[in-house]
């Protein structure tokens, strides 16, 4: 479990494929790293298989998440947002995030005003339903707030303020429009409509 305060950023030191699996080796920067560990990388939960006192450490991508996610599309020198799980001490600062992407956002509008940077988003239906404004909502395992909310007939779109801490401490700074961005919806979003889908079914 993380809580969507991205620790550090990472850099994507080497891939290799392995069988249809993808192993990253990134430079973490963590020097107490332990092995089978998980570590959010961009939102994406995954394992330290290895590791080295330097904080260079090699993350195994299944077929599964290489599918249902764009990290397979990293190579090797890009910046990536890496959070290490919540211990249960650990002030909850962000919202309650699983590093399990729900889909693909598509990165609509970038706008800087007064130090900070004002973004869009455009979600398809099956991500839209779970937006509420203020709500909370993880991209690239950045724990957000939505400022605006706009149904479309294809989705919505999405507003998001990024205050100059989180620009810069994030891999926000290299992002264009056009690229895709993980979205994982407040989990409790989802279990409430599962919960309400046996009282309509009665």
């Amino acid at each position: 479990m993380f809580s969507g305060i991205i620790d550090r950023l990472g850099k994507i030191k080497a891939l290799r494929d392995e069988d249809g699996a993808r192993i990253f080796e990134i430079n973490t920067s963590y020097d107490d790293l332990a092995l089978g560990e998980s570590v959010a990388v961009n939102g994406v939960c995954l394992t330290v298989v290895t590791f080295d006192a330097t904080g260079v450490a090699e993350f195994y991508v299944s077929p599964e998440s290489l599918d249902r996610t764009s990290i397979g599309a990293l190579q090797v020198g890009d910046l990536v947002n890496l959070e290490r799980a919540v211990a249960l001490e650990t002030k909850l600062s962000g919202h309650l995030v699983q590093g399990h992407v729900d889909g693909i956002a598509t990165l609509s509008s970038i706008e800087e005003k007064a130090g900070a940077h004002l973004i869009e988003l455009e979600l398809p239906q099956s991500l839209g339903r779970y937006c509420v404004e203020k709500g909370s909502i993880s991209l690239d395992g950045i724990s957000l707030t939505i400022n605006t909310l706009e149904d479309h007939a294809d989705g919505a779109r999405i507003g998001l303020t990024i205050i100059p801490h989180t620009w810069t401490h994030t891999n926000l700074q290299s992002r264009q429009v056009g690229d895709q961005i993980h979205v994982e919806n407040d989990v409790i979003a989802k279990y409430v409509e599962r919960l309400c889908l046996g009282y309509n079914a009665q």
